[in-house]
């Protein structure tokens, strides 16, 4: 015989117990459905009162917390040499190198020479110069002592005359009074000794004036050969310039041209870095670069070692958005370090306890600090806040949120400003 269905088939309640029941069941599932809707309802009145939806994967969230809050700047920064002078041609002509690049020197080594013939010429022309100027001076010196003898002499004439006039005068008036001498032979003595007279005094005026006009003379002669002088002076100190000099004792840096160039006045030879003054330069964002001070305390870190340092100078110059800064060690500079050689430094500009904080992001600069994005159910909203000290990594919050709320830190700019965005998935 064959198997029926007659074991699988269950008995069904009457059509009067289903109408019994029905209502009773319609009611239950009404209240559940009306409670669900309601429950819902605020979130679904949100979503759809959102401007725009953005999904999370392309977006950034922290979470606000509370904590310790560091101010700090970290920064990879170069080994610079503090002194590193650069020595130029002081004249144009052929160079001859006396060092190579690596090689120690001390101050006042000879680094390399100049060979100039037109100076040297020039400064041999300029002492055959002086010396004929000192010649004119020394005759000058000598034409004044005879002058002034000349003058001596006319002066003391001068005086025998008017003495030997006055004698006369006195002996013709006598030999007048005894009738032995005419009147106009008194007279013509009277006459001779007045003239007497006045060639002392313009003997004298001219004795007492000489000397002055010498001097003027002497001095004109003096400052001819003085001013000579100097101008050889001056070419001798070229000549001497020649021979470029270490300024500093330490290192010979780079060699700017090649042995035996022919170059121009004021044409860059070489440097020398001084391995005693070393100091670190690094760059500084913009925005943390207004809190860094001269002397603020600094971490130097680097081959396996550590150092203390401080800040040493901060530039007034803002370059790409970035400042540059010195960093000098504390105690001297370490041994081994070469030039451009990289470390890391960092910083800290301020340190608070107990600090409300987020990470920061590109909504600090995207919003300028004053909305953040409050995520929230799916949902963010913008927000008002105020933000207080920022670092690398954190942004201090001062009011508009509380610990454990989530905003987005990154992405917002197809968020377009609208007041709330949905957050997909």
């Amino acid at each position: 015989m064959f198997r029926d269905t007659s074991a699988q088939d269950i008995p069904l309640a009457t059509a009067q117990n289903r109408r019994r029941r029905a209502p009773w069941v319609w009611i239950a599932v009404a209240v559940v459905a009306l409670g669900l809707i309601l429950a819902a309802a605020p979130g679904v009145i949100r979503l759809f009162s959102a401007q725009a939806s953005v999904s999370a994967s392309r977006l950034g969230f922290a979470t606000v917390e509370r904590g310790d809050f560091t101010r700090d700047i970290a920064a990879e920064a170069k080994v610079v040499a503090a002194i590193s002078p650069t020595l130029y041609a002081s004249s144009a002509g052929t160079v001859t190198l006396k060092v190579h690049a690596g090689d120690k020197v001390n101050q006042n080594d000879v680094l390399a020479t100049i060979d100039s013939p037109d100076l040297s010429s020039k400064l041999a022309q300029e002492k055959a110069a002086l010396g004929g100027f000192e010649v004119d001076y020394q005759r000058a010196q000598l034409d004044a002592r005879k002058q002034q003898m000349t003058v001596q002499e006319n002066f003391d004439r001068a005086q025998v005359d008017q003495q030997t006039a006055a004698r006369e005068v006195q002996r013709s008036d006598k030999a007048y009074k005894e009738g032995a001498y005419s009147e106009l032979s008194l007279l013509r003595a009277k006459d001779a000794a007045e003239k007497a007279n006045f060639d002392l005094e313009h003997a004298r005026k001219e004795l007492q004036m000489e000397p002055e006009q010498l001097r003027f003379d002497v001095q004109s002669k003096k400052l001819a050969r003085d001013r000579q002088q100097l101008l050889v002076a001056d070419l001798q100190r070229q000549v001497d310039a020649l021979n470029l000099r270490s300024p500093v004792t330490g290192q010979v840096g780079q060699l700017l041209i090649a042995e035996r160039a022919n170059v121009a006045r004021d044409a860059p030879l070489l440097t020398v870095v001084d391995l005693t003054a070393l100091e670190l330069e690094m760059k500084v964002p913009e925005s943390l670069a207004r809190d860094l001070a001269v002397a603020m305390p600094a971490q130097i870190s680097g081959a396996g070692n550590n150092w203390d340092g401080a800040v040493s100078a901060v530039s007034p110059e803002v370059v790409n958005g970035e400042v540059a800064a010195r960093v000098r060690f504390a105690g001297g500079t370490p041994d081994g370090l070469r030039q451009n050689q990289r470390l890391s430094v960092r910083v800290v500009l301020d340190q608070r306890k107990d600090v409300l904080m987020v990470a920061r992001g590109p909504w600090l600069d995207a919003e300028g600090g004053h909305f953040v994005y409050l995520v929230k159910d799916g949902l963010a909203e913008r927000h008002p806040v105020s933000v207080g000290a920022s670092s690398l990594s954190k942004v201090e919050i001062l009011d508009g949120l509380q610990p454990g709320e989530r905003i987005v830190t990154s992405g917002t700019d197809e968020f377009n400003n609208a007041p709330s965005v949905v957050i997909g998935r």
